[in-house]
């Protein structure tokens, strides 16, 4: 099987309302910073020449999607399965990372009870199979390519932990937050794929907000959804 030569994961930029739960129940934009991180991005992407962009169909990822292709003259694809978690009743409710439904989801999921979720949510066990299935149309679709992969918080650090050499999903706490913009550098070898950088923020992207990273509950107690 012939796969890309290398493959950018990231996390969309700043959404319009970042302190709350949105899941793929909520299709919301980009703020107005949101908007620059996109535009800065897309700069980052311009010389590392990638060969197409593919993101989720939700308007978050493609708005950040749409403006790497622009300006690296490349397509960009929908793969509609890299849409963000369901996350059923937590849909809309205030964001935190340290109480709660999300809490308890992580600490169950980081002590490999995978199948557990909360009402009308994804479980790891779902999000893995839907994820794996996609990663897989979009890494068979483009030989020998250099592919752009806008996706979300959740999508990223699930498909992270499921296909590099080395993780699981007991790793979901020492792998880190996935801040908005963060990129991950996946190199295929040997039948198994590799991080030559993880979760590393465009240096132009934290420049707009004063080097902080966004996305990540530092600022405003902003999601990671």
């Amino acid at each position: 099987m012939s796969l890309p030569s290398r493959v950018w994961l990231l996390r969309h930029a700043e959404t319009a309302t970042p302190t709350v739960f949105h899941g793929a129940e909520s299709d919301v934009g980009l703020s107005e910073l949101g908007r620059q991180q996109a535009t800065a991005g897309a700069e980052w992407f311009r010389p590392l020449a990638p060969t197409v962009v593919v993101s989720s169909g939700m308007r978050r990822a493609i708005d950040t999607a749409a403006p790497i292709a622009a300006a690296c003259g490349v397509p960009h694809h929908i793969e509609p399965d890299l849409h963000e978690r369901r996350v059923g009743a937590m849909c809309g409710t205030s964001f935190s990372a340290h109480a709660g439904p999300w809490a308890e989801t992580v600490t169950r999921w980081s002590a490999r009870d995978t199948a557990y979720t909360t009402p009308g949510a994804e479980s790891f066990d779902d999000l893995k199979v839907r994820l794996l299935a996609a990663w897989e149309r979009v890494t068979t679709a483009y030989p020998g390519g250099r592919v752009v992969v806008v996706a979300h918080g959740v999508v990223c650090k699930t498909l992270l932990l499921s296909v590099l050499d080395g993780w699981d999903v007991s790793g979901w706490g020492k792998l880190g937050k996935v801040a908005n913009l963060a990129v991950s550098d996946l190199i295929p070898a040997g039948g198994v794929w590799h991080a030559d950088g993880l979760l590393t923020v465009p240096p132009q992207v934290a420049a707009l907000s004063a080097g902080l990273p966004t996305g990540i509950g530092n600022l405003a107690n902003k999601s990671e959804a």
